[in-house]
């Protein structure tokens, strides 16, 4: 089970890789992106479902053939030690996918929200101070990330 897994997490980058590619000539090309982000966006979502679900069954193989071979206190403070190393790894994660998240939303709302600002301060120079708001609120979003992932962080 295991080694699928390991055989699966190698290949769905490439898999994702290879989707992004055609989506790139098709487009060099002149095609529409609509059918290759779908195609894309359908290898993700399967590759995530079956990564998940081997993740999830590997470790209850783990932890049923661990609970029936292991009796004695040695074995219980390493089990307890494999414990905290993936609420360890569990953080981590969390932390990436905040900032990761907060980072593509702050990037959305800046995007929005930077051009808008710069037409309305060469419309009229006075609104600078109003438009650059708008700005700084999409770049919060980021930064409101970042306090999170370095609050979960320390409670790591």
């Amino acid at each position: 089970m295991t080694t699928l897994l390991y055989i699966l997490m190698v290949l769905a980058p490439m898999a994702l890789l290879i989707t992004a590619f055609y989506a790139i000539k098709g487009k060099t090309s002149g095609k529409s992106l609509k059918k290759p982000l779908r195609m894309n966006l359908a290898v993700f979502a399967i590759l995530a479902v079956l990564i998940s679900v081997l993740s999830i069954s590997a470790f209850a193989d783990n932890e049923e053939t661990a609970a029936a071979q292991t009796q004695t206190a040695e074995t219980q403070a390493a089990e307890t030690a494999e414990a905290s190393d993936s609420s360890k790894g569990m953080g981590l994660l969390a932390a990436g996918v905040v900032t990761g998240l907060a980072g593509i939303g702050g990037g959305i709302a800046v995007a929005a929200g930077a051009p808008a600002a710069i037409a309305a301060t060469a419309e009229n120079p006075k609104s600078f101070g109003k438009s650059i708001i708008f700005v700084a609120l999409g770049e919060s979003i980021a930064l409101y990330g970042v306090v999170i992932s370095i609050l979960i962080l320390n409670k790591i």
